[in-house]
């Protein structure tokens, strides 16, 4: 065996010569998808401000620009305590706010909670009217978003979190050193309605 001479074109038995894969058609691939991804990326970012305001709109947040300005103010900002106060005039709601109290800042936006539970078997359409002390604050009081809005509907015995989104103006003179905001809910004109169910039980 040592006279004979291996043929070169042959192989050992059970292996077999690794063709090599075909790199192009996977670079491209490679090369679109991050393409995709990087073009993507820029229309998010491009279309994010318009789909940021739509959404604002959408939820009822359409004073954004107000604010803006308020919070941009030249005039410092300062400490003011808030106080929150609810009521309802006969409807069968009971109303109150998730927060008594609140130390905010001039210019910041604010966000708090009322919460209304309809203790009748009837449904209640309701209507909350604000109310400032002292009055001539109601002024500096830059609502963005508010159930005082527009009318509610509350399906008998529901409870509900609404909110409230505002700016104290940084105009707020500088003798009011405490705001209170206070909702009063009243019932529409002929707004409760006798639910189905509650018929049948009666």
């Amino acid at each position: 065996m040592d006279g004979q001479r291996l043929n070169p074109d042959l192989s050992p038995i059970g292996v077999t010569a690794a063709e090599p894969l075909p790199r192009s058609g996977g670079n491209r691939r490679v090369v679109a998808v991050s393409l995709a991804v990087v073009v993507g990326s820029l229309l998010f970012v491009a279309a994010q401000p318009r789909l940021y305001r739509s959404f604002c709109e959408w939820t009822g947040l359409y004073d954004i620009d107000r604010a803006e300005q308020v919070a941009a103010s030249s005039i410092p900002s300062r400490p003011v305590t808030l106080e929150f106060d609810a009521n309802s005039h006969d409807n069968g709601l009971r109303f109150r706010p998730e927060t008594a109290s609140l130390a905010v800042r001039t210019g910041e936006i604010v966000n708090v909670m009322y919460r209304v539970e309809n203790t009748r078997n009837t449904t209640v359409i309701g209507q909350a009217v604000p109310s400032y002390g002292p009055q001539h604050a109601g002024g500096y009081v830059k609502k963005l978003d508010c159930f005082c809005f527009k009318q509610q509907t509350f399906a008998p015995h529901e409870v509900r979190e609404m909110p409230v989104v505002f700016v104290l103006d940084k105009k707020l003179p500088d003798d009011v050193n405490t705001v209170t905001l206070s909702y009063t809910f009243f019932e529409v004109p002929a707004g409760s309605v006798t639910s189905p169910a509650a018929g049948k039980r009666s």
